[in-house]
């Protein structure tokens, strides 16, 4: 059984994507489910958790209603604004019966003070997301972020952080800057409250499509030493992954990196994180043991 725990939807039409532009054209269109859905069944994809793909509140409803449309979407990770206590736990109040409401996520990495997420306010908003129990989806965009990770890691034991993409492991880069993001995800990974998805793994250096198989199988031996298998999630970052050789390429390349792990740990990587993390109801997917 397999659950993509990182895919995206978008609709222009409802929702500003400010990030959006000419300079991903493979991605700068509105994104629907339906579109991958015939590749997820092909490829043995039983389920899906969407994840949110703007800091507002029209992308978070077109997920709900792709959840409501489409029985692979087990769980939606959405926005509220962490940095606002007020309407951050006025919002996730009116969240609180809808059992598809998952996580949560902020485009921090998009924030132009990197030191965002030490701020007072963001940790008082914080403190909504553990009152519901809501794990809150980490992004960054290079390695150096990391720190700040450990550090509100440290200050929230009661709260679950999801790093996305661990952290952007520099594939394809020198020796140098390799180390210095598994030294730095070491530090993260010491934290008991930190899990990772397996994402998102593209070339740093170059097309994001120049990755090989030996960078992937490098970095998830290191993710894998650091966390655990019971702490890493499989994502496969559609449509994101269009731009590094597509969602078949992106899931072969983790399947050959885990292909001598034990059945028991592929399968906390493929579904068992990733459910037990978001509390998904995996009892309904087609592939759910009995």
């Amino acid at each position: 059984m397999i659950i993509d725990a990182h895919l995206h939807v978008w609709d222009r039409s409802r929702a500003r994507y400010d990030w959006l532009g000419p300079d991903l054209p493979e991605v700068d269109r509105d994104i629907a489910f339906g579109e991958i859905a015939p590749e997820l069944t092909r490829l043995g994809v039983d389920g899906v958790v969407l994840v949110q793909s703007a800091d507002n509140a029209e992308d978070t409803a077109n997920m709900l209603d792709a959840a409501a449309e489409w029985p692979q979407v087990l769980g939606v990770v959405g926005w509220v604004p962490v940095e606002d206590p007020d309407a951050a736990g006025a919002t996730l109040e009116a969240m609180a019966g809808d059992r598809r409401v998952v996580g949560i996520r902020n485009l921090i990495h998009d924030r132009s003070d990197p030191d965002w997420v030490l701020a007072p306010a963001f940790a008082r908003g914080l403190s909504h997301l553990s009152a519901h129990g809501l794990p809150f989806d980490f992004v960054t965009a290079n390695p150096a972020a990391l720190s700040r990770l450990d550090r509100i890691a440290a200050e929230h034991p009661e709260q679950t952080f999801v790093l996305d993409h661990l952290a952007k492991p520099p594939l394809g880069a020198d020796d140098a800057a390799q180390r210095e993001w598994e030294e730095a995800l070491r530090v993260a990974a010491a934290r008991p409250n930190v899990v990772a998805k397996v994402s998102g793994l593209y070339s740093a250096v170059g097309p994001e499509g120049s990755w090989t198989q030996d960078g992937v199988d490098r970095a998830l031996a290191v993710a894998v030493d650091a966390f655990g298998p019971d702490r890493l999630m499989y994502g496969g970052d559609w449509p994101m992954s269009l731009r590094a050789g597509g969602y078949e390429r992106v899931l072969t390349g983790i399947r050959s990196a885990v292909q001598d792990w034990s059945s028991q740990d592929a399968e906390q990587l493929w579904w068992r994180t990733a459910a037990r993390v978001y509390g998904l109801e995996v009892d309904r997917m087609p592939g759910a043991p009995a």
